[in-house]
């Protein structure tokens, strides 16, 4: 599942509409900053905090498949694994928001 929209729906009536607006636009900038940076050649130290990073701001969203992969990376960089497929995480990423886009705009042409 790409998208926890219970989870999304949850945070959106926690905070209210305007609030939710600010914080996914905010989650969104500075993810974007980090899947930019994100590399490899950093190092493992750097790789897993970058991860760990992304998975918990998504996880706070909802991008279940997203936290997934970071999680998973964030696990294999701890152990010095530098491996990890960035390309498939940036991937994910982007699918995620394109996703959550599109149910937001439908959310609210409803």
């Amino acid at each position: 599942m790409m998208i926890e929209w219970e989870r999304v729906n949850e945070l959106r009536s926690e905070i209210g509409d305007d609030d939710f607006a600010e914080v996914v636009a905010l989650f969104l900038e500075e993810a974007d900053e980090v899947i930019l940076r994100l590399s490899a050649a950093t190092g493992a130290k750097a790789l897993e905090a970058d991860l760990h990073f992304l998975k918990g701001a998504a996880l706070n969203l909802g991008f279940a498949d997203f936290a997934a992969l970071c999680q998973d990376g964030e696990r294999r960089a701890a152990a010095g694994d530098t491996g990890v497929d960035l390309g498939r995480v940036c991937a994910c990423y982007h699918a995620s928001k394109d996703v959550l886009r599109a149910g937001r705009d439908q959310a609210n042409a409803a």
